[in-house]
């Protein structure tokens, strides 16, 4: 097995672990059997069944999550133990996400006869704009956009991923849809009690 699989595999294993945290009475266990749990399930989705784990059948249907999907996986994973990262930063991550979603996904599809897609291959202007968005969103203390970006980046540079392609580990599809979903739901939540949106 090589290691574009270990780690593909691994975030496919984790994400099914991390819903089972969407089960109100999982929620409500003590720590510890939260722990055996998840590991359980880490576990078990790693183990062939008919020669393929069930990791791999997800992960064959919808390929690698990005860096920045497996990130906040880990931080939902992490969150019953009290280790939390503040709204706003977490905000200010699914904003940019759907921002580049809402451009980058139809160009790709062949809305603009330019395909960013292909900056992703190691275009030093492509880079040098990921590093000044890290910068901007470091002055301005968005701790979880400068995480991403950092991760994304470093797991590119090891070619943790069968991908090439550096977009593939900074955004996918499934996160694209589930900013946009998020923030929806935000929006409406807020709308309702009349709170000032974040900043």
């Amino acid at each position: 097995m090589m290691l574009t699989d270990v780690t593909g595999l691994c975030g496919h294993a984790s994400a099914l672990a991390a819903c089972a945290l969407l089960v109100p009475a999982v929620r409500r266990l003590s720590l510890p059997r939260i722990s055996l749990l998840l590991a359980a399930i880490f576990i078990f989705a790693l183990v062939p069944l008919n020669g393929l784990p069930l990791a791999g059948y997800t992960r064959g249907m919808v390929g690698d999550f990005s860096i920045s999907s497996v990130l906040l996986i880990g931080l939902a994973i992490l969150r019953p133990y009290g280790i939390l990262v503040s709204e706003k930063s977490r905000l200010h991550l699914l904003r940019l996400i759907a921002l580049v979603a809402l451009i980058f996904y139809p160009m790709t599809l062949g809305v603009t006869l330019y395909d960013p897609y292909r900056l992703g291959y190691g275009d030093a202007g492509f880079f040098s704009v990921v590093l000044l968005v890290a910068l901007l969103t470091w002055w301005r203390q968005s701790n979880l956009i400068v995480l991403s970006i950092a991760l994304a980046t470093l797991a590119w540079c090891l070619g943790a991923y069968e991908s090439s392609n550096a977009w593939d580990y900074l955004i996918d599809p499934l996160l694209a849809g589930y900013a946009l979903l998020a923030l929806l739901q935000d929006a409406r939540r807020r709308a309702k009690v009349g709170a000032p949106t974040a900043r």
